[in-house]
């Protein structure tokens, strides 16, 4: 819902504007004379100004240039008399949008109040589209030719141009969000905003502000109204970034804006109608939550109606090479250099390892190995992991020849392969297959000790 503030001196035509404008569906707000019209401006986050001309105190351009040093891109709409009309150009050129002589039609007021809104609406996206394009990364497109990322294509292709909500769940770091920001862009809501909310970096208040926006003096240190996320998003999407952890207090309130698209900012009376589109994220199982009684499972079905459910990296190895490409690209123009590349020994070793934290843990070590690698060919000592760590300086190295154990002829991956089987095994058999504790023992983390007893098809037992 669009804001608009209606400045003027006579009390029966600010009755009589202001109830013309919510008539066509707009936030008004009035002021008798310019200083309070001032406190609006300052406390209310609006998208228009009209004011009259004459009055008694600040007048009209008085107003305008407070406004202008306030917001310098708020529209302000100037009302004049006829015999004013010299005044009115000389406010243009001070910077207002545009002004209407009296006497004018109701026609005209709103079709000149509807294109300074449409004005201004698209000076903010503007605004948000240079931020996000100096925040954007380089690799930002969708990447792989796996069986399952091909379905993720698929869906995304057929579910993008529908407004249904949609739950996307993975492991982090599987690129949740890209997925979200894929649907956006390919549904008819692409030209308006895309905004992301992390649901588990607020606290409950800060939340439910956020979202929903409050009204001035709602709590303390609301100095001001303010919009919220989901009213910013009008007509476009709003993503969710780990659902999972909404509180259990606010999701009717959530649930609410999915059935009716109403909702009321925090210390607020009046209702206010959205077109956003929810796109929900989350690492946990919403159905075991909602078992738990932690989340409401009315709730669940309403943002399940579509689900895409992303595949850890481990299930889709051959992407990798393709994925390091993409990297190396956006490396290497980071960096200044043509071109960088990987050594097949370093992506063989690439291929191998578990990757727990997904594409997002790949990037940051292609990241790093670009960094840190002498030259522009990354080798595999530049891609360990920092979830894999060694002591090169182990007393017991020094204390037994290993080479004199293994005969020359085994190739180094079959005697780390062997190895690397026994001492799971020992550490499994001596703490009773007690997987967090043979974890510890072996000094890797239990979902890494999951993925090897996998790999070397070492069942569990109880």
């Amino acid at each position: 819902m669009n804001t608009i503030l209606v400045v003027d001196d006579e009390p029966n035509y600010l009755i009589v504007l202001s109830e013309l404008l919510r008539d066509e569906g707009f936030e008004v707000y009035t002021a008798p004379d310019g200083r309070e019209a001032l406190a609006v401006v300052r406390d209310v986050d609006l998208d228009l100004v009209v004011t009259d001309m004459q009055m008694p105190g600040m007048d009209g351009m008085a107003l305008l240039e407070e406004i202008k040093d306030f917001n310098k891109d708020l529209p302000v709409v100037i009302i004049t008399a006829y015999a004013e009309i010299d005044k009115a150009v000389a406010a243009m050129q001070a910077g207002a949008y545009s002004y209407l002589a009296k006497p004018f039609s109701n026609d005209e007021l709103i079709v000149t109040i509807n294109n300074a809104v449409s004005h201004y609406s698209l000076i903010r996206e503007n605004t948000r589209l240079r931020r996000e394009v100096k925040q954007r990364s380089g690799f930002t497109g969708m990447v792989g030719k796996n069986p399952r990322m091909r379905q993720i294509y698929e869906l995304i292709e057929k579910v993008a141009p529908t407004p249904a909500s949609v739950l996307i769940t993975g492991e982090s770091g599987t690129g949740k969000e890209l997925v979200a920001k894929a649907i956006h862009l390919n549904s008819p809501r692409e030209p308006y905003p895309f905004i992301t909310v992390n649901c588990a970096a607020l606290a409950e208040h800060l939340l439910e502000s956020e979202l929903f926006g409050h009204e001035k003096g709602a709590f303390s240190g609301a100095a001001a109204m303010r919009k919220g996320r989901i009213e910013l998003a009008d007509r476009g999407t709003i993503f969710l970034d780990e659902i999972g952890e909404f509180p259990l207090a606010l999701q009717s309130k959530l649930l609410r804006l999915l059935q009716e698209k109403r909702f009321e900012r925090v210390g607020g009376t009046r209702t206010l109608q959205v077109d956003v589109r929810i796109i929900g994220a989350t690492t946990k199982d919403l159905k075991e939550e909602v078992l738990q009684g932690r989340f409401r499972e009315d709730l669940f079905y309403r943002l399940n109606v579509i689900h895409l459910a992303l595949p850890p990296l481990r299930e889709r190895m051959d992407d990798i090479p393709i994925l390091v490409n993409g990297f190396l690209e956006k490396c290497a123009a980071q960096l200044g250099y043509d071109r960088l590349e990987v050594s097949p020994e370093a992506l063989r070793l690439l291929m191998n390892l578990p990757w727990e934290g997904n594409v997002r843990e790949l990037e940051n070590t292609i990241e790093r190995a670009a960094i840190l690698c002498d030259g522009t060919v990354i080798k595999p000592e530049d891609v360990q992991p920092e979830s894999v760590s060694f002591d090169k300086d182990a007393q017991w190295t020094r204390e037994i020849d290993i080479l004199q154990m293994i005969p020359e002829s085994v190739q180094l991956n079959d005697v780390l392969y062997a190895v690397e089987e026994q001492l799971l095994m020992r550490a499994l058999e001596e703490t009773g297959y007690v997987q967090a504790r043979a974890a510890e023992r072996l000094g890797i983390t239990k979902s890494l000790l999951q993925y090897k007893m996998k790999k070397y098809s070492i069942k569990k037992q109880k």
